[in-house]
């Protein structure tokens, strides 16, 4: 654990990281900030919540359950540097009267863009022929990739980023069809659809919602065997949202002709995980919302949405 504070007998807010934007930094001098580090553990976050007792925690890394919370009594908000709140035990949180917030939208499109990043670099084989380009080949009498003009893709949640994904993809001459129960005011290029429809129809798939209790294993055996035969995934959501077994068995077995991946069931990714050997699955290590425009807005949103709990105000969306 590495911890570091400005020491001045101010309240403080804990960061889970080893750092934050300065322009963030900015917006809580009134308070003492302490890094929980590069790595924290859900221990080391517990440890610094006990040593310091800090009125909010900005959620970079590591889990805040309700151990941490119950070593911090002044603890009064919880805020996300992201829009995925899965990392906080909310029930808890509720329980003892400690607002949950996120930055929601802040990453939109960073993610967005990783997202469509990944769909390409599918459909198109640019790992593949990269590969085969710098080991002295030259495919292109071989070689035929896929157009996504004319192709329908399905997204799974459409919030800020599953609707920049649907721009995209439909200024690429994309059907974009889309399953968010929550969704409301769609744009005319989104055709709202059931789930059932999204595996049924999509040539590509692409997770936009947070991950729950209801939707975990969302992809399974079951579920991708509805999928049409050589259907591309794309995950840059929750890697929870995935049976990561299943969709492994079906890459292998051409159910899947590709996937694009940027979360996994377990982060870090363990040295021998099946996928860094799966040629069809391309990997990212959950950058899509690391970049360095979005590390300010997340960091401003986090901050700014802490002050408001802390000042009794309603933080934004």
């Amino acid at each position: 654990m590495q911890a570091s504070a400005q020491r001045s007998g101010r309240p403080a807010i804990l960061v889970t990281a080893a750092d934050l934007a300065p322009q963030a930094l900015a917006l809580l001098e009134a308070y003492d900030v302490v890094y929980a580090g590069k790595t924290p553990s859900e221990e080391d976050v517990v440890a610094l919540c006990r040593e310091h007792d800090p009125v909010a925690i900005i959620v970079r890394y590591s889990k805040v359950g309700p151990d941490a919370m119950q070593a911090a009594p002044s603890l009064k908000v919880i805020s996300k540097h992201g829009s995925g709140t899965d990392t906080i035990d909310k029930a808890a949180a509720q329980a003892r009267g400690i607002a949950v917030v996120a930055a929601a939208g802040a990453n939109a499109a960073a993610v967005a863009e990783q997202a469509i990043a990944l769909l390409l670099a599918c459909v198109k084989s640019v790992v593949a022929l990269d590969g085969r380009m710098h080991a002295g080949h030259w495919d292109k009498a071989t070689h035929k990739s896929t157009e996504l003009a004319g192709k329908t893709l399905g997204l799974i949640g459409l919030g800020a980023i599953g609707r920049r994904v649907a721009r995209m993809a439909a200024s690429m001459d994309m059907r974009v069809i889309g399953f968010d129960p929550y969704a409301r005011d769609l744009p005319d290029y989104i055709e709202s659809v059931s789930l059932e429809a999204i595996w049924r129809e999509s040539d590509a798939i692409s997770l936009h919602c947070p991950l729950t209790e209801e939707n975990r294993g969302l992809l399974n055996e079951r579920t991708l065997a509805q999928c049409k035969p050589g259907v591309v995934i794309v995950n840059t959501a929750r890697g929870g949202l995935i049976d990561e077994d299943a969709l492994l068995r079906a890459v292998r077995n051409g159910q899947i002709k590709a996937a694009g991946l940027d979360s996994f069931a377990s982060e870090p990714m363990r040295a021998g995980h099946p996928f860094q050997t799966e040629p069809n699955i391309i990997l990212s290590p959950h950058i899509g919302g690391v970049t360095r425009e979005a590390y300010v807005k997340m960091g401003v949103a986090a901050a700014e949405n802490a002050l408001a709990v802390l000042r009794q105000a309603t933080p934004r969306d």
